[in-house]
């Protein structure tokens, strides 16, 4: 177990016997989970697995049938104070970068602030141009996200979450749209941002960044938690069949 899994205290991100169906197919099935503060965790699993449908529960884009959720103590339920505050807190980025084509670089990442934050447009422009450069593209501020790579693209989707100065940050397969070339400039920032103690959880398939940053690997199957602990527990010595079944075809 981590540092961060094993240290006392409330966990940043609680998960208790959530299931969710979309008509007849079940999502999730009494899925429970903690995440601690500053821990990073990845999850693995097959397509239709569940593992986007359960982050999307952590900030209400998803409203599971049953169990709870909550953030950093606060409930994720339908009361809109409680959404209000937990998405104020919680950074997601998404597999298609969500940016909005007709405003520049610097305006993608200064709109939320300027609205939910209720920043200054000098201030929320001050904290953009940081962020640029903390992912690496400062020279692009002025530019429309459909003049960018995939890569840049996302690199400014999360220059956009950090700009709220979340406690936790989401991502849901962020490479997987990305060429080849594209995918190491954006683990590169996440990794980033794991050495600085960010509370995240991935859903990714890339290995490297999960030996590399990870502190907990869950693998889910139709709905469930099969299997979790360190990454190198897990992908040397999975314990389940359908774990290595899994881990057989995609780690080369």
């Amino acid at each position: 177990m981590s540092e961060h899994a094993s240290a006392g205290g409330q966990p940043m991100i609680e998960i208790a016997g959530i299931s969710k169906h979309f008509g007849q197919f079940r999502a999730l099935n009494n899925v429970s989970l903690q995440v601690q503060r500053g821990e990073v965790m990845m999850i693995i699993g097959p397509s239709g697995s569940g593992k986007s449908t359960l982050l999307r529960c952590i900030n209400h884009l998803e409203v599971p049938d049953s169990g709870r959720v909550a953030v950093d103590g606060t409930p994720v339920d339908n009361n809109e104070r409680h959404i209000n505050a937990v998405r104020a807190e919680v950074g997601m980025v998404f597999q298609r970068f969500e940016l909005f084509p007709h405003l520049t670089v610097l305006d993608n990442i200064c709109l939320a602030q300027q609205k939910v934050r209720k920043r200054s447009r000098q201030e929320s422009q001050r904290v953009a141009r940081e962020l640029l450069e903390k992912v690496g593209i400062p020279e692009q501020a002025a530019k429309h996200p459909p003049q960018l790579s995939g890569g840049q693209q996302q690199r400014v989707a999360i220059a956009r979450a950090l700009a709220m100065q979340p406690k936790v940050m989401l991502f849901d397969e962020p490479t997987s749209a990305l060429d080849p070339e594209m995918i190491k400039e954006v683990l590169d920032v996440m990794l980033d941002l794991a050495r600085e103690g960010m509370t995240m959880v991935v859903v990714s398939h890339e290995m490297g960044f999960a030996r590399n940053a990870a502190h907990k690997v869950v693998f889910m199957d139709q709905g469930t938690i099969v299997e979790q602990g360190a990454p190198d527990v897990v992908f040397t010595n999975p314990q389940h069949e359908r774990t290595k079944l899994f881990l057989s075809r995609i780690l080369h």
